[in-house]
């Protein structure tokens, strides 16, 4: 399978780094030339994960997408959410026909309030039978390390969701896999929200008990937002009375990709939802916090959007809509966690 991948921020370095490292030769969409010449130059991204080195002869890059795709069997859509409609609006409607795509966004797509493959199924007629999500918790910093970390991969072809998780396990990526397209996405919206909270603890000087207790609520209200949508995979205890799943227990709440996830994005100095948060819990504004980090915090868009798509789901929701009416309407974060003091249990 001949992969390409748009994006080539941290991690969609990461995701470079795993495939190449496994043999494969990828196509690699960068905006700007002069990071190409840089790459090719010095064998390394020089503005995202500057300690993985790449061997040159696997790279096609390109400044233009559509040139990547064309070139590629299977795409990755690894550039942050709120560019996501940016890059693909300008393509041909046809482009992805026959492709299979796999989603490395960790975000929905503000001003749409939709998963990436309803986007695509809206505006390009995508199958979901050829689209699938690759989810953590993988911090890029520690693909770079080589330190052992879980991915999982995510679609309704169980076949083409194993060959692909496949061509992503190294010494350093051991891969899972499951059928919970919606269910895994939902998680990660909705995991960076929650970070984004966790970070505002810090920086309002709670402590570690607190922010335990915080994270254990986030964690049950997240799986009510999913079970309020139909999404499965939310009992735990339970594997036992279920058939194994590739030699393993089937996936519940408790999983890698869902608890896994939420844990190590609110406490890991690698968030960066977590490190803008504490910044808004420190005094900073949106738009200083933004232009300090230089980084895109997914959860800062995903709070509106939730909040817009729980206006129909109606989920007991309240620490999400604290940390939205923080940062979107201007609730002073000690006035917020006042509230949230409140509904913890």
């Amino acid at each position: 399978m001949t992969f390409g991948i748009l994006g080539s921020g941290s991690w969609g370095t990461a995701l470079a780094k795993m495939l190449t490292d496994n043999g494969h030769v990828i196509h690699w969409w960068n905006r700007s030339q002069k990071s190409i010449d840089q790459i090719i130059l010095r064998r390394h991204n020089p503005h995202y994960l500057n300690t993985a080195y790449f061997n040159i002869d696997q790279l096609r890059l390109s400044t233009d997408p559509a040139e990547i795709i064309n070139q590629s069997e299977c795409i990755v859509i690894a550039v942050p959410s709120a560019y996501a409609v940016e890059t693909l609006s300008a393509l041909d409607k046809n482009i992805f026909a026959g492709k299979k795509i796999v989603s490395a966004i960790k975000g929905i797509l503000p001003g749409y309030n939709l998963l990436l493959n309803d986007f695509l199924k809206n505006e390009f007629n995508f199958p979901i039978e050829n689209y699938f999500a690759v989810l953590g918790p993988c911090h890029a910093e520690e693909v770079a390390a080589e330190k052992l970390s879980y991915l999982t991969f995510s679609g309704t072809d169980e076949a083409a969701t194993h060959e692909i998780a496949m061509s992503f396990k190294t010494e350093y990526i051991n891969t899972i896999e499951n059928d919970d397209i919606l269910g895994v996405q939902f998680a990660a919206v909705l995991k960076n929200i929650y970070a984004v909270g966790a970070g505002m603890a810090h920086g309002l000087d709670y402590g570690d008990n607190f922010l335990s207790v915080f994270i254990a609520n986030s964690a049950d209200e997240m799986a009510g937002f999913l079970k309020k949508v139909g999404i499965k995979n939310i009992e735990v205890g339970h594997a036992e009375a279920l058939p194994l799943v590739h030699d393993h227990r089937p996936n519940n709440y408790a999983a890698s990709v869902y608890l896994g996830d939420l844990l190590v994005t609110c406490y890991s100095l690698y968030s960066r939802n977590r490190m803008f948060g504490n910044m808004i819990g420190k005094g900073y504004s949106v738009k200083s916090a933004q232009i300090e980090m230089s980084m895109v915090a997914e959860g800062y868009n995903a709070c509106k959007c939730m909040y817009v798509v729980n206006k129909i789901i109606k989920a007991e929701m309240p620490i999400a809509e604290t940390i939205y009416h923080i940062l979107w309407e201007n609730l002073s974060p000690q006035e917020g966690f006042k509230k949230i003091e409140e509904e913890l249990i």
